[in-house]
């Protein structure tokens, strides 16, 4: 008797190829970590992957960015893989589905269309057929026209009427086994620091109950791995895009499709080209603390506690952390003064003030040396105006 095997397909999603750290780029890293799908694609057998939504970090993607795109994508198909993505709120649906007639023919199927998202991407194994339909992210105010429903103004509305329309296509279907990307928020999701709100007129929680009736539903949107329930997860982000991130094993999802619909999921570690770390400490400490050596290499976030703002200390920090890519001074402490600015400001002279505020910056008040410059600078700025 033949042994049937199942259809092995790899969740993914929001790629943001083109994101930064705080200004640092971070395509190299990106292209690291994408480019070992296709180890992972060779060693597990896997017929497809799965990119839902969020491809690009923005409508209008650099070019050092799509090349990064055609150069993982190349590595997936030759692995052995077809390659389904959708558009996400980060995408340009339009670019994102740029010539999608003719890359479907080499194995990159790009499901950007509102109108066709009931039209699947058909794919057999020994079982039978598997539909895979990508739902591109849908704006309420334009997806409800693409749609014919007009009265659907929040997000849960559109795509109720889009799983609607998968599930009329899968009833024409019997025996198919389905699967849906879809890019949203869904309910009893966690979200992270780094992504950008999807709420439109208050109202972009989705409950799960709108992907009923389908074997697999591949989010994209939340950047952190979640199981919703067996056949609803996120796979998250591919890399941490926020120091909120930090420590999180970033990874994909394996989903395995048998004869009957989903046989199981589990979860494959994705490497981190690079860590992040959070230090907090004051400056001196961080530069010369020998326990830090282990992260010298990582993206460091630095708390600075010194209660004097110190001089100069990103460039100092970077001498030790060359990939520091953010600082923030904690050591001034304080509650914050809840009176006005007039009433702040009434009955005090212009020393007074500007002493005021290089306490607010630095932490310590102004030295007499200091009090003495800021006199005798205003003074000399106030003959200037004077003699006009």
């Amino acid at each position: 008797m033949p042994t049937f095997r199942a259809m092995r397909l790899l969740h993914t999603s929001d790629w943001h190829l083109g994101r930064s750290l705080h200004g640092t780029d971070l395509l190299a890293e990106q292209e690291a970590v994408l480019s070992g799908l296709a180890a992972v694609v060779a060693a597990e057998s896997v017929e497809v992957v799965l990119v839902a939504g969020d491809v690009y970090d923005r409508a209008v993607p650099s070019a050092d960015a799509t090349a990064v795109l055609d150069r993982v994508v190349g590595r997936l198909l030759s692995a052995g893989a077809a390659v389904v993505m959708t558009p996400g709120n980060h995408d340009s649906a339009r670019r994102l589905g740029t010539f999608s007639g003719l890359l479907s023919a080499a194995g990159l199927h790009v499901r950007a269309s509102t109108p066709r998202l009931d039209e699947p991407v058909l794919l057999s194994d020994e079982h039978g057929d598997v539909a895979v339909y990508g739902l591109p992210y849908l704006e309420p105010e334009v997806a409800r026209h693409e749609l014919g429903t007009e009265g659907a103004r929040s997000h849960e509305a559109v795509l109720g009427a889009a799983m609607e329309r998968v599930r009329a296509d899968l009833f024409l279907r019997p025996g198919t086994r389905s699967v849906v990307l879809a890019h949203a928020f869904v309910g009893g999701g966690v979200a992270s620091e780094s992504e950008r709100d999807i709420c439109v007129g208050g109202v972009d929680l989705v409950p799960a109950s709108v992907f009923d009736g389908v074997d697999y539903v591949a989010l994209g949107h939340l950047h952190r791995p979640q199981t919703l329930s067996p056949r609803l997860r996120y796979s998250g982000s591919p890399l941490a895009y926020s120091f909120g991130e930090a420590g999180q094993q970033k990874q994909a999802w394996l989903v395995e499709l048998d004869g009957t619909g989903l046989a199981g999921v589990r979860p494959v570690p994705l490497p981190t080209p690079r860590r992040l770390t959070v230090l907090e400490g004051t400056l001196d400490e961080l530069l010369a603390d020998p326990v830090h050596a282990e992260v010298e290499d990582h993206f460091v976030s630095a708390r600075l506690t010194d209660p004097a703002r110190p001089t100069d200390p990103m460039r100092r920090l970077q001498t030790r952390f060359p990939h520091c890519v953010h600082l923030e001074w904690t050591g001034a402490g304080g509650a914050a003064d809840a009176r006005s600015y007039q009433e702040r400001m009434r009955g005090r002279s212009d020393v007074e003030i500007a002493g005021e505020f290089v306490q607010h910056v630095r932490g310590v008040a102004a030295s007499a040396a200091e009090r003495d410059l800021l006199a005798r600078a205003l003074g000399a700025h106030g003959r200037a105006e004077a003699a006009r």
